[in-house]
């Protein structure tokens, strides 16, 4: 009788019972395979949805572009052009003060000619010729020109490298204008060419104010306390000038530079407690001392404008300036 081996009785390991299990069980549910691919499968999906969320932004930014050119269209805007604004900003300013200065004093030299100085004047002028400019610079060397004041009247510029400057000044006793072109490059100056003598400017006659109503009362009032007032506003002393200022008014006076002489006209015009008034003064300027065989001083006539204030039934000063109006006229 033959025994039956018991070797295959033995128990079998787990792992190979595990292994098997898990092999079967895979199977029964459509395998390993099939789990493997449920993620990735999911996200996809994810992917997807970013793909839509960059497309609606992309047709979000599109749809602003086109906005806004239809309404530029519309509305006919034009960009602005950053070149062409780069280069005007960069572009150098015709120095007016430079120009101005230089034909000054080109003017001290030139508007001066006398024949006992011609070499000087010629000497000098070259100083703002270009070279190869007349010596003289179209004087025929006869007569003489006497300069007593000039000053700049304005500028013309007409690019940035040229302008003409015009002079204000009195030859020979006389009132004139004279154009001087000026030419500038790379910081140098030059006279560019023969200055023009201009016609002074013509007088001109303001209009004559209309005829207003005068505050008599007020008048006599003023008539009797401004000359207190402007003795004190020639003298410039504190003490005695505050007596007539609006209370927190300061004033400086002109410390002695005049003395009070008279007051022509006093005009004040009706209205409230605060007026508006015009005041002829004359001045003596202080010379040399007086005495015997001496001139006096010299009278000088000026018009003030005043702004007065009734405080208290006393009228007081808040301001002096210079006048626009001729005296006697409110």
């Amino acid at each position: 009788m033959v025994r039956r081996s018991t070797v295959d009785r033995s128990p079998q390991p787990t792992v190979y019972s595990a292994g098997s299990d898990a092999e079967t069980g895979d199977l029964a549910q459509g395998g390993g395979a099939s789990r493997r691919y449920a993620a990735p499968g999911w996200r996809g999906a994810g992917g997807r949805w970013l793909v839509w969320t960059f497309r609606i932004v992309v047709w979000v930014v599109l749809l602003i572009i086109g906005y806004r050119g239809v309404m530029a269209i519309v509305l006919n805007e034009t960009p602005p052009s950053h070149p062409q604004a780069a280069s005007s900003a960069s572009a150098p300013a015709f120095p007016v003060g430079l120009a101005s200065a230089y034909a000054m004093q080109f003017g001290q030299v030139y508007l001066n000619a006398s024949p006992a100085t011609a070499a000087q004047r010629a000497s000098q002028l070259a100083q703002f010729l270009p070279p190869g400019s007349s010596s003289q610079l179209g004087w025929d060397g006869s007569g003489s020109l006497t300069l007593q004041s000039e000053q700049v009247a304005g500028v013309a510029v007409h690019d940035a490298h040229h302008a003409v400057v015009t002079l204000l000044a009195r030859v020979n006793g006389g009132l004139m204008q004279l154009g001087v072109p000026v030419y500038v490059s790379a910081g140098g100056v030059a006279i560019s060419a023969e200055p023009a003598w201009l016609p002074a400017p013509k007088p001109a006659a303001p209009p004559s104010p209309p005829q207003a109503n005068t505050d008599t009362a007020t008048q006599a009032t003023l008539t009797s306390q401004l000359p207190a007032f402007f003795a004190a506003y020639a003298d410039g002393n504190q003490v005695t000038l505050g007596r007539f200022l609006e209370p927190g008014t300061s004033m400086t006076g002109l410390g002695g530079a005049v003395k009070y002489s008279s007051l022509p006209s006093v005009t004040v015009p009706p209205g409230g407690s605060v007026r508006h008034v015009v005041a002829t003064v004359v001045w003596h300027i202080p010379g040399q001392p007086a005495g015997a065989g001496k001139p006096p001083a010299a009278g000088l006539e000026m018009t003030y404008a005043l702004t007065i204030v009734r405080q208290h039934g006393t009228w007081y000063v808040r301001s002096i300036a210079p006048s626009v109006q001729a005296g006697g006229q409110p």
